[in-house]
């Protein structure tokens, strides 16, 4: 009898499973195949889980998705150590017992990922443009408009460099929260971007950030907790922008060009100084790299003669940072190799969810910021 309340308990497991992963396959290929399927999921349903999961990751303090990787890294070294040749090998008369809850095991930790992936990531990767959703022109531009951009962009972050705390060094320090004023910044534009209203999560710091910052990560959005975390470590004037960029994730904006645009939005409108100027300083690196890339290098430091001291010692205090880290031994891989493999997981995860190239969309932020600028005469 108990056998087969076994067998019958393990059958339900089973079905439940591959009705789970049928439902992922089917969404998946709707939002790829379906016209607008994508952009009502967004509107309507993606908001229920921010507003329940979301609010309920957001009462612990701590970052549980970095806490649940860590779990998931020990699990799988344990099982692979311990359990694996458990269950290969088997013993006495309960070796299928203890294959079928490794299976089941695993079948449960791989179908919760999937599902919330899908739900919280894979399936906004396919909503029309937030271009398209607000009328920004997505038409060409002269290398004389990057060019104008740029110079706005300096003049503006010059100003700015003035107007934030500094250290005897002269480098930026941080005096804002990165929780409520980084939430009213993004919410502060929905008004005129109805998808960013509504429930913001609490953005966390990661425990882990030497980690973050091996591999050149500055924030990061885990779907399978709904929270947006950032490095607590990295050189501070990266911290508002980083923040608002990641709380856009939790709206439905999931490609990293318009999380970019968004989070300049936010910063720049707020009414906070230390997020203007993050801001500011983090586009006005984008628009230069654009103009080295489409004008020449001569250009490019032509404009960058242009930046202030102030400015100046931010940039290179940011350089410092991370070549510290690439050069230090602290921490337990290679930092380089760390780098290395993130940088190439990241570009094929951005390929197989459809963009095409890969990291390089990252600088789209400039195209929207110059269809956003000269589209009905809207300043930066």
């Amino acid at each position: 009898m108990r056998k087969h309340l076994r067998k019958l308990g393990e059958h339900k497991q089973l079905v439940t499973l591959i009705l789970i992963y049928l439902l992922c396959a089917v969404l998946n290929v709707l939002a790829w195949t379906v016209d607008g399927f994508s952009d009502k999921y967004a509107d309507k349903v993606f908001p229920i889980w921010t507003s329940t999961y979301g609010r309920l990751t957001s009462l612990l303090s701590f970052s549980l998705g970095e806490v649940l990787i860590i779990i998931g890294v020990i699990f799988l070294l344990v099982s692979l150590i311990i359990i694996l040749p458990i269950v290969m090998i088997g013993f006495k008369n309960h070796h299928k017992l203890i294959r079928h809850i490794y299976l089941f095991t695993y079948g449960w930790i791989f179908a919760f990922i999937l599902v919330t992936e899908t739900l919280n990531c894979f399936i906004l990767y396919h909503c029309s443009s937030f271009g398209e959703m607000y009328d920004i022109p997505s038409g060409e531009h002269t290398d004389a408009q990057l060019i104008e951009v740029a110079e706005v962009l300096i003049e503006r972050t010059n100003e700015l460099s003035y107007e934030v705390k500094r250290d005897d060094e002269g480098h930026f320090v941080l005096t804002a929260d990165l929780d409520e004023t980084a939430k009213k910044a993004v919410s502060d534009l929905a008004d005129e971007y109805p998808r960013l209203s509504g429930y913001y999560v609490t953005p966390k710091k990661i425990k882990n950030s030497f980690f973050m910052s091996q591999q050149y990560l500055m924030g990061i959005y885990f779907p399978f907790t709904m929270e947006a975390n950032y490095n607590q470590e990295m050189y501070e004037v990266n911290m508002p922008e980083t923040v608002t960029h990641e709380l856009t994730h939790t709206k439905g904006f999931i490609l990293e060009d318009e999380a970019n645009f968004i989070a300049f939005l936010a910063c720049a409108k707020s009414d906070n100084k230390d997020y203007n100027y993050s801001g500011y300083l983090s586009t006005l690196k984008y628009v230069l790299g654009k103009v080295g890339e489409y004008c020449g290098e001569d250009k490019e430091n032509e404009l960058y003669e242009r930046v202030n001291e102030n400015v100046w010692l931010d940039i290179t205090g940011n350089r410092k940072y991370w070549d510290d880290v690439q050069e230090s031994d602290e921490g337990l891989f290679d930092s380089e190799e760390v780098a290395e493999i993130s940088d190439k997981a990241m570009d094929t995860s951005l390929k197989l969810n459809g963009v095409e190239d890969g990291k390089h969309s990252y600088g789209r932020m400039v195209d929207l910021l110059l269809g956003y600028y000269y589209s009905g005469g809207k300043e930066i």
